[in-house]
This record gives structure tokens, C-alpha cells and sequence, in this order.
């Protein structure tokens, strides 16, 4: 007989080991969160500093969502089979060492491939602090430990713009970026000493490096494509090319999804109608927050000149609310259902878009910005809740970490994509993001594109999201022919 692996030893919420695992998954989940957005505030300086134009500061924001969209699943899949804290660890070093990368980058080439390669090591960090938490907390606990993380993480992105602009004005945008390296020190160092070691002795053998590689390609031809499309026109052969290899590559994918023993994305999954609809609802929906993320803070700056503090200050609100109300809007989800929700919160948040459109130059922010910002919480403190219920509450038990991943890699693709088609089909041509006369009527144009993709996530929630959300039942396993009882 083979003696069995030992069990870590499970921690409990109010002790001292509790406390440090909730402390190195929330401050390393939130060198993730933060990053994505933070980001969007030092994008006027970078592009002053390094005379950059329109697609290299969409690339500085895409080259990052891009590694993080196409190599999440993986990063989840790796932690099952090699031990979550190990790829958790991995994964918080590669973002640090990255982020030394950016910080020290000395044109925006480097930065952007710097941040292609932070988002790798996102993609490898972010699953794993979940992870951690769900198995090392003993089962009395877990609930409030996911909610501790998830109030803390909340908090932390709430910070995160705050403290973007108020290191971009005070020092330099370098030190967005250089920050993360004594973060991340104290986070491997937590983990190393903390955290348990766990695995899942049921994940599959064989990583999907097909799927892998051509998911990437896929978005990064997509984005490329649609990146260069307002400099380059529609007919060149740069933009056709990597549109088409982005296409080619996506079909190819489906196709190996399909055909993989141990698929990275297994289509069946979305036989759930539930679990379609509510990711077709994420990827409409983030995409408008993504593209309102991206523009809005660049429009503060750039159009009506607010300096990097009272830019990342001014969203702040949005958080705010959400950390109020998300947690109530939760439980009426609960009771009434999603379809409701959802279908309100994304209306709301599209009124919000209406009254972003607005803002201009000498726009006040009391009268001008304010009421969109917190129009904004309202809307996704109603839809967010509801929408990560529906898209892990219609998929069995047993397949609830796939959904979660699938429905994460689709809202940070959403965003990535926005990023790209967006200023194209606001019209931006070859004009330049950070200059005031070209980007005022792009960013109106852009806001009222979101508005309408709002609309439509409200109407997908209308019709296709149920009003009462049941967890289907794990399909029944076959006994074997030889378990079978015989017959007389």
C-alpha cells in the first residue's frame, strides 16, 4: 500500500496563521487589481515623457490585459496540478520583477513589453489567492474569509487610483510601477512562511499548450489588428494580416477545445443557458467599463485638465458606493433573483455613460462629473453581484472553479478588446490621445458606444437570464459493466 499525501493542516479565521494567509492573498491579489487600473492615471505623463501616440498608450493598458486574458485559465490550472502556493509565489516574483522592468523601462517599447510580460505573472497570481483561501481555511471559516478578501481587495482597488495619481503628481509615474517590488517582497515572504501547500489530486495531467498559445494569439491579433487599423487604414497589410491571423487563430482554438482530452476552456460548459447568457452579459458589460476606465481618466487630464491626484481622486466615489451596497445588493439577488438586477444595473450604469459624455473642458466636477461617478456605483453595485452568482450558480458544484476562471478570462477580454476598438470607432483616425482638440470628440463618441453596449447587457439579462437561478445537479456517473449486478 502507498501511504497517502498528508493533509495540510487547516487554519481558522481568528487565529494568527488565519491572519497571515487573508494577508499575503489580499495584498497579493491586490498588486493585480490595482495594477489594471492604476495604470490608466500615468498614461497622460508616459505619453508626454516618451512623445508616445494613440496605440502605444492603448498597447501600455492592452499588452498587460492581454497576457492576463489568455493565460488566467492556465494560471489556474497550474496551482491544481503543481501546488497553489508555489504558482501563487511565482507568480507575485514574475509581477515584481516586471514591475522593476517598468519602472526602469527607458522608452515605451521596454514598458510595453515589460508590462506583456507583469501580466503574465498576474495570470499566475491572480486564481491562486482564492485558491489559497478556499483550501486552507477550515470549512466554518471559509465564508468569512472569501469576504474578508474580497471587502479588503475592494478597499485596495478603491486606494489604488488614489494613490496612482498622487505618486504620478508628487514624484514621477515610474513609481507606480516601482512600488509593487517592496509589496510583493513582503507577500512572498508571508506566503513562504504562512501559507500552506495544497493541490487538487483529481486535476488532469496534461496542460492544454495548444489552447494556450492559441487563445494569445488569437487576442493578440485581434488587438494588433484593431490597434494599428486608425493609423495604418483598413486595407493594410499590417492590420489584415494580424486581423486575420487573430480570426484564423480563434476558430483554430474552438476547433482545439473541442478535439483536447484535457481542454483548457471545455465548450460543454456553455450547454448551461445560463451560464451563456451570463457571460455574453460580462463581456458587453465590461466591455463599456473597460473602455470607460481607459478614457475617462485620460479626458480628466487631458480635456478638461485635472492633475493626476483629482483624476484618480474623482472616481473614487464609484468604489465607494460599491463597497456600501454591493454586499445588500447581493442578498436581494438572492431573494428576488438576478434577472432583475441585472437587467436595472446595467441601465443605470448606461445613464451614467450619458452624463460622462458630458464632461468637457471647465467642466465642475459637482454638477459635471460627480453624478456619473456615483450613478456608476449604483449601477454595478445592482449588476456585479448578481452576475458572478449566475455565472457560478449555473454550473454544478464540481465545475464551479472553471466557470469562475472562464467568466474571469471574459470580463478581462472584454477589456482588452474595448481598449483597442473603441477609439477606432469613435473615430479617433490618426489623431493623438493626448492631445485636447482630438480627444474631447472621440471620448463623447466612445462614451455613448458604452451607453449603448450597457443597454444591450441589459437587454441579454431581460431575456435570457433566469428569474430564479437552480444549480443543476452533477451528471450521474455510469457504473462500470463489471459493477453491475448480474442477473438470474
Amino acid at each position: 500500500m502507498t501511504a497517502s499525501a498528508p493533509q495540510p493542516r487547516l487554519v481558522r479565521y481568528g487565529q494568527p496563521a488565519g491572519r497571515w494567509v487573508l494577508l499575503a492573498t489580499v495584498l497579493g491579489s491586490a498588486l493585480s487589481f490595482i495594477d489594471a487600473t492604476v495604470v490608466n492615471v500615468a498614461l497622460p505623463r508616459i505619453g508626454r515623457d516618451f512623445h508616445a501616440g494613440a496605440a502605444a498608450l492603448q498597447w501600455t493598458v492592452n499588452g498587460y490585459a492581454l497576457t492576463l486574458a489568455a493565460l488566467i485559465l492556465l494560471g489556474g490550472s497550474l496551482g491544481d496540478r503543481f501546488g497553489r502556493r508555489r504558482i501563487f509565489v511565482t507568480g507575485v516574483t514574475w509581477f515584481a520583477l516586471a514591475s522593476l522592468l517598468c519602472g526602469l523601462a527607458p522608452d515605451v517599447q521596454v514598458l510595453i513589453a515589460a508590462r506583456v510580460v507583469q501580466g503574465i505573472g498576474g495570470a499566475l497570481l491572480t486564481p491562486g489567492s482564492l485558491a489559497i483561501i478556499d483550501s486552507s481555511f477550515h470549512p466554518d471559516d471559509r465564508g468569512r474569509a472569501i469576504g474578508a478578501w474580497s471587502g479588503l481587495g475592494g478597499i485596495a482597488g478603491a486606494l489604488g487610483p488614489f494613490l496612482g495619481g498622487w505618486l504620478v503628481q508628487a514624484a514621477t509615474w515610474r513609481l507606480v510601477f516601482l512600488i509593487n517590488v517592496p509589496l510583493a517582497a513582503i507577500v512572498v515572504a508571508v506566503a513562504l512562511k504562512h501559507i500552506p501547500e495544497t493541490r487538487n489530486p483529481d486535476a488532469g495531467q496534461g496542460l492544454d499548450l495548444p489552447g494556450v498559445v492559441l487563445a494569445a494569439v488569437a487576442l493578440a491579433g485581434l488587438t494588433y489588428g484593431f490597434t494599428a487599423w486608425p493609423a495604418a487604414g483598413p486595407g493594410s497589410a499590417s492590420v489584415i494580416a494580424s486581423l486575420s491571423v487573430g480570426v484564423v487563430a480563434l476558430i483554430g482554438f474552438v476547433i482545439a477545445e473541442r478535439q483536447a482530452r484535457h481542454p483548457m476552456l471545455p465548450l460543454d460548459i456553455f450547454h448551461s443557458k445560463a451560464f451563456t447568457a451570463a457571460n455574453l452579459a460580462t463581456f458587453v458589460v465590461y466591455a463599456a467599463l473597460g473602455g470607460m476606465i481607459f478614457l475617462v481618466g485620460l479626458n480628466l487630464q487631458v480635456v478638461v485638465r485635472y492633475s493626476p491626484l483629482a483624476a484618480g481622486t474623482s472616481i473614487l466615489p464609484t468604489t465607494i458606493v460599491m463597497l456600501l451596497l454591493s454586499a445588500r445588493a447581493g442578498a436581494l439577488a438572492q431573494r428576488i433573483g438576478p434577472r432583475i438586477p441585472m437587467t436595472i444595473g446595467p441601465l443605470i450604469c448606461a445613464v451614467a455613460m450619458l452624463l460622462f459624455a458630458r464632461v468637457g473642458a471647465h467642466a465642475a466636477y459637482l454638477s459635471d462629473v460627480l453624478p456619473g461617478v456615483v450613478l456608476m456605483g449604483l449601477g454595478l453595485s445592482l449588476n456585479v453581484a448578481p452576475l458572478t452568482a449566475t455565472a457560478l450558480g449555473s454550473v454544478d458544484e464540481s465545475r464551479v472553479g472553471i466557470a469562475s476562471g472562464v467568466n474571469n478570462a471574459v470580463a478581462r477580454a472584454a477589456g482588452l478588446l474595448a481598449v483597442a476598438v473603441l477609439p477606432l470607432a469613435a473615430g479617433l483616425g490618426t489623431g493623438n490621445l493626448t492631445d485636447p482638440a482630438a480627444l474631447g470628440p472621440v471620448y463623447r463618441m466612445a462614451m455613448y458606444l458604452c451607453a449603448g453596449l450597457l443597454a444591450a447587457g441589459s437587454i441579454i439579462a431581460a431575456v435570457a437570464i433566469p428569474t430564479k437561478l437552480v444549480r443543476p445537479e452533477p451528471p450521474r456517473q455510469m457504473p462500470e459493466m463489471q459493477d453491475l449486478p448480474s442477473q438470474t
